[in-house]
């Protein structure tokens, strides 16, 4: 499969993933930061479970096991710790504009670390789309709670963890399967997550859940959770870690449109100039011809 198929498979993660951070908002005040990770990602590896047992499943060999365990407590576990802190003190526009870092700062990983060679054509498509969340979503940065900052500073630490996840997993990925890393990965941090949730407190929360909560929590374990990873991991299988990475720009613009009708958050009227930017900056990194080995 091309390049091309893995953004697309991206974009629609990235689109899971924007109705994962408005449920997550709408939650917040009624669970911890880890008992929402843990409902996300301890109930997403429940939601694998009949996939597992259908679709032939090739798992990550022995030598693999400390890397891939790693990675998945770094990205399920960690990430999505601060991800929901964060949210907990920003909105939801403020906090994904933060997290569409994301290109940027897995561009310069994947640099750095030698994994992925960068071109023109792909800093622009980078900085195009990076460009279009800022013109779509500046307008309504100022309608936050006080100290909004904060949230905004640890959604930016947190959007390390997934850069460096998003470059490190590739390899792992290709010596086992997208479902068996996935699963793997999302058992360890979910696993974890559960464990803590419950030491906290975390099933007394749980059950003060009203319908609403319920379909808010069943939303993030199987559309935010496991399909919007496996697809996520899936892209990762068939695509660089910079054009990925790239998609992530798509989804602070999904989460302030469904922000605004769900939650009433405000959104800036800019946002169509803005998603055209976004998709033309993808457009550029995603059609850079791939360098010959």
């Amino acid at each position: 499969m091309s390049e091309r198929w893995g953004v697309g498979v991206a974009v629609v993660s990235c689109c899971l993933g924007a109705g994962a951070a408005v449920a997550t908002r709408y939650l917040i005040a009624a669970a911890d930061p880890f008992t929402l990770a843990a409902i996300r990602f301890g109930g997403g590896a429940v939601c694998l479970l009949p996939l597992l047992a259908l679709a032939p499943v090739r798992w990550p060999p022995r030598q693999d096991w400390p890397a891939v365990a790693g990675l998945g407590f770094t990205f399920y576990a960690v990430f999505f710790v601060l991800y929901n802190v964060a949210l907990g003190l920003t909105t939801v526009a403020r906090g994904t504009l933060a997290l569409s870092t994301l290109p940027l700062v897995t561009m310069v990983a994947g640099r750095v670390l030698g994994i992925e060679p960068l071109s023109l054509r792909k800093t622009g498509g980078v900085v195009v789309a990076m460009l279009g969340v800022a013109i779509a979503l500046a307008a309504g940065l100022t309608d936050a709670p006080p100290g909004a900052w904060r949230g905004d500073l640890i959604m930016a630490a947190a959007t390390l963890c997934m850069a460096l996840y998003n470059v490190l997993s590739r390899p792992f990925i290709q010596r086992s399967s997208a479902l068996g890393f996935l699963a793997f990965g999302m058992a360890v941090g979910g696993g974890a997550l559960v464990l803590i949730s419950l030491a906290s407190g975390g099933a007394a929360a749980v059950g003060g859940f009203d319908r609403n909560d319920w379909l808010a929590a069943v939303y993030l374990a199987a559309g935010g959770g496991a399909l919007a990873f496996f697809l996520w991991v899936h892209a990762l299988q068939h695509a660089s870690p910079t054009r990925v990475a790239n998609t992530m720009t798509v989804n602070p613009l999904v989460a302030g449109v469904l922000a605004a009708a769900l939650l009433g958050e405000p959104v800036a009227p800019a946002l169509i100039v803005g998603l055209i930017a976004v998709f033309a900056g993808i457009w550029l990194a995603s059609t850079d011809p791939a360098p010959r080995s």
